[in-house]
């Protein structure tokens, strides 16, 4: 299978997955112009330009990234990255997965990320910050991880937190959530991933500097 990603994008909840499950995986990096290592256009693989992409090995594209999460763990059960499908456990994976992805991805990080959002989307955002980031503390208030054991939800949150460095949002101020940070990144899978993606992201800016 192939891994389409950007480093440090929320692309690297699958990167995570696929080492937490010790899965052998093609990565290709997507640039900013929206082409592949081998120059194709990236439009062509995900209509939407986004990342992640999964192309598995019988040709089938799988794109979104909840749906790419849950298909590696699915390909993967003995990793235990996710409960059975079909499971109420299952449907709590969800139900963090959809929450991540609408609520603090989208809802909360992009447009405090993105150089085309106006000042009034920045203000909107940061104003849904607080009641979000304490709805993801007080699960974890309880336990090490969103849901049992380490599941492809806490890979997601992470990425997701990651990106308040860049962005001022410091999980300093939800101590559950910065000690789930913490935990999180001392999983190897976890911190292999995050060293890789950050030079790649490093390098990727010294070659626009």
């Amino acid at each position: 299978m192939k891994l389409y990603f950007q480093p440090l994008a929320c692309s690297m909840a699958s990167r995570i997955a696929l080492y937490e499950a010790g899965a052998e995986a093609e990565f290709d990096q997507v640039d900013r112009a929206k082409k592949t290592q081998a120059g194709d256009d990236f439009f062509d693989v995900n209509p939407m330009g986004q990342v992640p992409a999964l192309a598995l090995d019988g040709g089938e594209v799988l794109t979104e990234n909840a749906a790419v999460l849950q298909r590696i763990a699915d390909l993967n059960p003995e990793a235990g990255l996710a409960p059975p499908a079909g499971t109420g456990e299952r449907a709590k994976v969800q139900q963090w997965l959809n929450f991540i992805s609408t609520e603090l991805h989208k809802g909360t990080f992009m447009p405090l990320l993105d150089s085309e959002a106006n000042d009034g989307a920045r203000d909107y955002a940061r104003a849904k910050t607080e009641r979000r980031l304490a709805v993801a503390a007080q699960a974890l208030a309880t336990g090490d991880w969103l849901v049992g054991d380490f599941s492809i939800a806490d890979a997601y949150l992470f990425t997701v937190l990651n990106w308040g460095q860049a962005t001022g949002v410091s999980v300093k101020d939800w101590p559950a959530l910065a000690a789930f940070f913490e935990r999180i990144t001392a999983r190897p899978a976890v911190a292999r991933a995050l060293a890789e993606e950050t030079e790649l992201y490093r390098q990727g800016l010294a070659r626009v500097a």
